[in-house]
């Protein structure tokens, strides 16, 4: 498989994305790509489901690696206001976290993988922030037949050891892309995950990202340097790992 030109290109940071709103299941979702048998369900993060830059990533994604992408909205239609988020003021941030906690967001994030597990071949799973600990679940040894194919996630939040421990080992490949300074994912965290998936026998591509913080593989923030940086090759890992994982399909 050659690399096409796009892929190694940065990330498109202008234009309207090229997907469109549709339907998965009970939830609206954007959806981009057209491949009958190979689907990538994005969790979002705090952003939202209608963050540009979320919907630009699964464009990305469709072209570079020949997928279908589902960005589903877990938020009941609400959103975060995105100064809170973009300011770090979390004391007013939390009562939004508190109407979408996991218990109450995963019934229908397992109810969309499920519906992409009814109508395409293969499905893999990408979340940041409050996404990844999602995918951790949709990865878990629970579900038999697995969810999932396949599981990226960057910088997860609300994530736990049980999270990292229950996933299914060598049936679900795990790729973690971990800034350096995370206060959500913690070096404890990030130890346990490391040295938990090499011990499940999981495919497993763990790729540290040097001087940039949480958030900066969605946020993109040119005040902060090296971010978009860190933003392109975290777009570009991912697509990598799909290719590899989903491309019989």
């Amino acid at each position: 498989m050659t690399i096409s030109d796009c892929c190694l290109q940065g990330f498109e940071w202008e234009g309207t994305p090229a997907g469109t709103d549709g339907k998965l299941g009970a939830n609206d979702a954007y959806i981009t790509g057209t491949n009958p048998a190979a689907a990538v369900l994005l969790v979002h993060d705090l952003y939202g489901w209608r963050f540009p830059n979320v919907r630009l990533l699964a464009d990305h994604w469709a072209r570079e690696c020949g997928v279908t992408v589902y960005v589903p909205d877990f938020f009941g239609g609400e959103a975060v206001d995105l100064r809170l988020v973009e300011e770090d003021r979390w004391p007013e941030i939390w009562p939004f976290i508190n109407k979408n906690t996991r218990e109450i967001r995963e019934p229908e994030i397992f109810a969309c993988a499920r519906a992409l597990r009814e109508t395409y071949q293969k499905v893999g799973a990408a979340g940041y922030c409050y996404g990844g600990w999602a995918c951790f679940r949709l990865a878990a040894k629970e579900h038999d037949p697995p969810l999932v194919d396949c599981i990226s996630v960057g910088h997860p939040s609300l994530l736990t050891k049980d999270d990292i421990e229950g996933v299914a080992g060598a049936a679900v490949p795990i790729q973690v892309l971990a800034p350096e300074q995370d206060h959500a994912f913690t070096p404890e965290l990030k130890l346990h995950a490391f040295q938990t998936l090499q011990a499940l026998g999981a495919p497993f591509d763990y790729q540290h990202f040097p001087g940039v913080e949480h958030a900066c593989f969605i946020r993109g923030d040119t005040r902060k340097p090296g971010e978009r940086a860190a933003m392109a090759r975290g777009k570009n890992a991912a697509a990598d790992w799909f290719r590899q994982w989903l491309q019989d399909a």
